[in-house]
């Protein structure tokens, strides 16, 4: 696995996207998208130096902002989402949300699962 981003739950996208531009340098900035599979708003950031931090709003992150954890989750990207999935789930990690399309990610695959770093996505290149 290799570290993707980190995704960042928030009441407003186009208000923090304004925010974090007086402290970071953001070289890119996705369309927001509605993702019906993930039932959320999405957007991508990418920084000066590639970093990229994705923002959600909408009922999957309703939870966390209820109460005030920002942090939702962090994304590694993988060859094979199912075979990493298999290792994962047999090191204790629990399958939270199964392999389906994602239109921030040009319709690749992501899956969610809650392990010892927390929520994780895995997102298949």
């Amino acid at each position: 696995m290799k570290f993707h981003h980190v995704g960042i739950a928030t009441h407003n996208i186009e208000e923090l996207i304004e925010k974090l531009k007086k402290y970071f340098e953001i070289v890119d900035i996705s369309p927001i998208v509605y993702d019906s599979n993930q039932e959320a708003y999405l957007c991508m950031l990418t920084l000066n130096d590639n970093t990229k931090i994705e923002l959600i709003n909408g009922k999957v992150v309703e939870g966390f902002l209820k109460k005030r954890q920002y942090l939702y989750h962090t994304c590694y990207s993988t060859d094979n989402i199912d075979d990493e999935i298999k290792k994962l789930t047999s090191d204790g990690a629990f399958l939270v949300s199964e392999p389906k399309e994602a239109i921030l990610f040009e319709n690749k695959r992501v899956a969610f699962l809650m392990w010892d770093l927390g929520l994780i996505e895995l997102v298949e290149e």
